[in-house]
């Protein structure tokens, strides 16, 4: 028995083509496997019978069961992915939106808002309410409490 060593110049470069063309083409294979069984998982319109099934068939004849799963239920993968991708950014979005409002110093519509509550409360006046608001809409500071009104009753 002779075994053949083979070297990088003895390696023709068809053979390294085919061989790069095989790996690409098995990598490619295990990505669309992921995603369908991603696909399967996502999808709320299937049960939980429906996904076993599919899942035990993608698993158990893979070949088979993913070109299937592409003819039966490829049509909508786009739509599902593009459905999750949506609801991500607007979570995103949302979360950016409420960071940025929390750190954010309080509008003068905020200070007539709370200005209003108090008033109605009873807590202040509507003379120290009428001064609090000048202040408010002049711009020369955010409104403040009155000096006959203690923090705990402005509540």
């Amino acid at each position: 028995m002779s075994a053949h060593n083979y070297l990088a110049y003895d390696y023709p470069a068809l053979s390294v083509f085919w061989s790069m063309l095989v790996f690409f083409l098995w990598i490619m294979w295990f990505v669309l496997l992921f995603r369908v069984v991603v696909d399967v998982f996502r999808d709320d319109d299937l049960g939980g019978w429906g996904k076993a099934g599919w899942l035990v068939f993608v698993i158990c004849l893979p070949f088979l069961g993913v070109f299937v799963y592409l003819i039966a239920r490829g049509k909508n993968m786009g739509r599902r992915e593009a459905e999750q991708a949506r609801a991500q950014q607007q979570a995103v979005d949302s979360y950016i939106r409420q960071a940025a409002q929390a750190g954010a110093p309080p509008t003068k519509a905020d200070e007539l808002a709370k200005l209003s509550a108090m008033r109605s409360h009873g807590d202040i006046t509507d003379d120290e309410f009428r001064r609090a608001k000048e202040l408010v809409l002049s711009g020369s500071g955010p409104a403040e409490r009155p000096h006959g009104v203690s923090s705990s009753s402005a509540r």
